[in-house]
């Protein structure tokens, strides 16, 4: 099926209808501008119908056995299977993706979805003593209701599934908000495969919109009781101040500044894979991506000579190629913006060991060095194909240097002593860090989560359930209390 010409539509309430703004989301490849689809935005009211439609819809979902939602999330997996192949040409088209990056998103797609089969039998409850007699105190989980979902360009269709998956496995009905840069594989393509996997009207809405049409309506509905949002930190922190307003759960998934350190006793060779892969995978704009490299002196010149040996050979270019490793970014804007960010930065003193061109929305890789320790750029999340080595003494400032930053989601440790990594992963204020590897992992029996500006609540595995079920506590007394008065 073509996608772009059968899903430019919003989704509400089990329909596919045009939405009645009176302007359109236009919908681009990012590589040679071809118009994929052109999409009348949702208004205010359409967002409200949708709200509606899922607070209906879950009462009865709620009720649901178990393992025949459970049937709901196999189904959904297998069209995911059988689809790949037109996905992965939709993630192409639509966001850039490489062949490399659409396979890996599709691949932790895959295993989020498994996990959702799982999570559809997670809830427990438990009986608790009581210092009463003749009580028995029950509690016991419960689907919060309905979830509103704002998901981002860079990794679209997983990081939907990703919070819309859970929700609903767990009993939930849920809004989906994409990013307008990518309406179809983060949004109208996540209800296309729910539906064909049967699950019933009402309980995925897909609005496709913008806050200049809607302003906070998605956040500020009455009727949700979470807002799960992935992208940046200021925008998250928005979302979080009026959930907080109107007394919702926030659940943030939010940038990061990840810093991959490379120890004396590293293994070169391989640390230079690990962070050539962790700084330019789709391009640069993953939260999780290694934005600043750190070298002991010691191993610093060879390294710099083999990062930036393995950095002159990737390819940039059309990323239909299979041969391509660097594609487009998602908009002129953001290109334009890397490139002037690289050009301040070299204009403030820092040295280009790689100095990448922008064209149109290709930006080919930069390799930055000799940084003053206040530039501006070292505290920043960099959403492109730029690198930054910074060489340390002593691990102590390693840590120092990793922690200086607002941000705190991943990070990686290359060291010849495994035990020696974990106790300086201990030391470094992130909440993710993975020890002889790179940056970028995910897996959705692991907590996910970050701290300081990185986030707030955690997604994946148990997680999941923290984040989209809430409490109850019901007691029972099966004799006679015995009241004061």
């Amino acid at each position: 099926m073509s996608f772009f010409a059968e899903l430019d539509q919003q989704y509400i309430d089990g329909e596919w209808r045009p939405g009645s703004g009176s302007w359109d989301i236009i919908d681009f490849n990012p590589y040679n501008g071809e118009k994929l689809a052109s999409i009348a935005v949702a208004t205010a009211d359409e967002v409200d119908q949708a709200y509606q439609a899922a607070e209906r819809a879950q009462v009865t979902w709620a009720d649901t056995n178990p393992y025949t939602r459970r049937g709901v999330f196999e189904r959904a997996l297998r069209i995911v299977e059988d689809r790949e192949d037109e996905i992965t040409e939709a993630i192409i088209a639509e966001l850039g993706g490489t062949r490399l990056k659409a396979a890996f998103e599709l691949r932790l797609a895959k295993e989020l979805l498994r996990e959702a089969v799982q999570l559809t039998l997670r809830p427990e409850g438990r009986i608790l003593p009581s210092p009463v007699d003749g009580t028995e105190n029950r509690v016991q989980r419960a689907p919060v209701g309905v979830i509103g979902v704002i998901s981002p360009f860079n990794f679209p269709f997983l990081l939907s599934l990703k919070s819309v998956a859970p929700a609903l496995a767990l009993g939930n009905a849920v809004v989906l908000k994409p990013h307008q840069n990518t309406p179809i594989c983060g949004g109208s393509l996540v209800a296309k495969v729910f539906e064909d996997a049967g699950l019933p009207a009402g309980l995925l809405n897909v609005v496709i919109t913008d806050i200049a049409e809607i302003d906070d309506a998605l956040i500020e509905h009455p009727v949700p009781k979470v807002i799960s949002f992935s992208g940046s930190d200021r925008v998250g922190q928005h979302v979080a101040v009026v959930c907080a307003k109107n007394f919702k759960r926030s659940v943030l998934d939010l940038g990061g500044n990840s810093a991959l350190i490379v120890l004396a006793d590293a293994d070169v060779d391989y640390a230079v894979e690990a962070a050539v892969f962790s700084r330019y995978a789709y391009q640069g704009p993953v939260c999780m991506a290694a934005n600043r490299i750190l070298l002991a002196r010691s191993v610093e010149k060879e390294f710099t000579e083999k990062f930036v040996a393995k950095v002159k050979t990737l390819t940039v270019g059309d990323p239909a190629d299979p041969r391509t490793v660097i594609g487009p970014l998602i908009s002129s804007q953001q290109a334009d913006a890397v490139g002037a960010l690289v050009e301040e930065t070299i204009e403030a003193g820092a040295t280009a060991l790689v100095r990448g061109t922008v064209d149109g929305n290709l930006v080919s890789p930069t390799v930055l060095t000799d940084l003053a320790p206040d530039s501006p750029v070292l505290t920043q999340e960099i959403l492109g194909p730029v690198a930054i080595l910074l060489p340390f003494d002593g691990v102590d400032e390693a840590i120092r240097i990793a922690n200086d930053t607002r941000c705190g989601l991943s990070g990686a440790i290359h060291t010849g002593d495994v035990e020696r990594g974990v106790r300086v992963a201990r030391r470094i204020n992130t909440g993710m860090i993975h020890i002889n590897d790179g940056t970028g992992h995910s897996e959705p029996i692991v907590p996910f989560g970050g701290e300081k500006h990185s986030g707030a609540e955690w997604l994946n595995a148990e997680s999941m359930v923290d984040a989209f079920t809430t409490q109850k506590w019901i007691s029972v007394q099966y004799g006679r209390s015995r009241f004061p008065f």
